[in-house]
């Protein structure tokens, strides 16, 4: 990935962007202290709207995770019934010794076994998958209930901060906002400098490393698509075990995982999207990410993120965050290093983040965003860390 790519895929970091470049003649005349209560208020305002836009998202981003769970659930049912189909076949197999009452009543037994066991699972894969309908209607329900308070409030919250911004200018005065505005604009332009650089590295080291490559391709092979769920093969899949220990190890393991993550920066958040090999198609929820128009683009969710990030050391992940928190060694959230996942809600069910260090984290975070790196975010994060690989 360029850094022209990267620099035309939208904001790729949390960098703080400069507040309104004032004339560098203006003039400012109010009363401080009246401003002084009435900035107060106002942060206060603002505030209390980010906590409740949170909520609502927070809320709404359990429902959709829970649809990745019914989708990942609703394949490895699939999986068994297509193992037991094989069985079927296999045990209509003539018997060596066909002539032998025994053996041939024990064949007709084992056939209706595997007949009976073929049907259970079969069954159960539609369960599955009238689960994973249950989980979108879900979605979207808390989708339409949450939508007119949502706006209520990002209007509201838009009008306090620009009256913050007014009363802010008129307090501190010209000079005091162009000093502002040209040192922060100075530390955004080289933050944004340093990511670039250090992502156009990730990405050349994760395009030369054609082990990670190869081990990733592998892991995908036979694999069903996440968001399948019409199921029509020609015929009964062998799957194989999905492997959740780590191929390599050590630091060089973690670096390749941060590497493979951090060639996608600046990719579009699409939910659902992401497998192996890198970002997928996402899928409709009924909701915000339909809004967004999800279901057309090409990109990865948060747990998508993370499954492509440790498959190039061979790691196989589900794509939910809930089942990814249970995938390796949980270590307590102050412990974290440099490699780990960090996980929000409960039992990880809304969010997960790979760990940079330096609190700073790597992200796909939500509809109409991209695959950015930000500053941890302490509220809400659940009380482990989950580690794969040891440096």
């Amino acid at each position: 990935m360029t850094l022209a790519v990267l620099a035309g895929a939208g904001q790729v970091a949390a960098v703080p962007p400069p507040p309104p470049n004032p004339p560098d003649g203006a003039t400012a005349g109010a009363q401080v202290d009246a401003r002084v209560s009435e900035i107060g208020v106002l942060i206060n305002r603002v505030a209390a709207a980010d906590q409740q836009l949170q909520a609502l998202d927070d809320a709404l981003a359990v429902k959709r995770e829970a649809v990745n769970k019914a989708l990942v659930d609703l394949q490895t049912a699939r999986d068994v019934a297509d193992a037991a189909a094989a069985a079927v076949t296999d045990s209509q197999a003539p018997l060596a010794d066909a002539g032998a009452t025994v053996d041939v009543a024990r064949q007709d037994f084992d056939q209706l076994s595997a007949q009976s066991y073929a049907d259970s699972a079969a069954e159960v894969a539609e369960q599955k998958k009238n689960a994973v309908h249950s989980a979108i209607t879900v979605a979207k329900a808390e989708f339409d209930t949450q939508a007119a308070a949502r706006d209520t409030l990002q209007r509201d919250r838009a009008a306090a901060q620009s009256a913050l911004d007014v009363a802010r200018a008129t307090v501190s005065g010209p000079q005091s906002r162009r000093e502002v505005f040209l040192a922060l604009d100075d530390q955004r332009k080289a933050e944004l400098a340093a990511l670039l650089a250090a992502a156009n590295a990730a990405a050349a080291r994760a395009a030369a490393d054609r082990a990670a490559r190869d081990r990733a391709a592998k892991l995908g092979e036979g694999q069903r698509p996440h968001a399948e769920l019409e199921s029509t093969p020609a015929a009964p899949r062998k799957t194989k075990p999905r492997p959740a220990k780590p191929q390599v190890t050590g630091s060089a393991a973690i670096e390749t995982v941060i590497d493979r993550a951090m060639s996608q920066l600046g990719v579009t958040y699409a939910w659902g999207g992401g497998d192996e090999d890198g970002p997928t198609l996402g899928i409709r929820d009924g909701g915000t990410g339909d809004a967004h128009g999800d279901f057309n683009k090409i990109g990865f969710d948060c747990s998508g993120l993370m499954l492509y990030a440790f498959a190039g050391i061979g790691v196989s992940l589900p794509h939910y965050s809930g089942y990814q928190y249970n995938a390796g060694t949980r270590v307590d959230v102050e412990d974290r290093e440099r490699g780990d996942m960090l996980f929000w809600g409960p039992g990880g069910s809304q969010h997960v983040a790979l760990y940079l260090g330096n609190g700073k984290m790597i992200e796909a975070p939500e509809s109409g965003d991209v695959v950015k790196i930000s500053p941890v975010r302490e509220d809400g994060i659940m009380p482990y860390a989950v580690r794969i690989v040891t440096g």
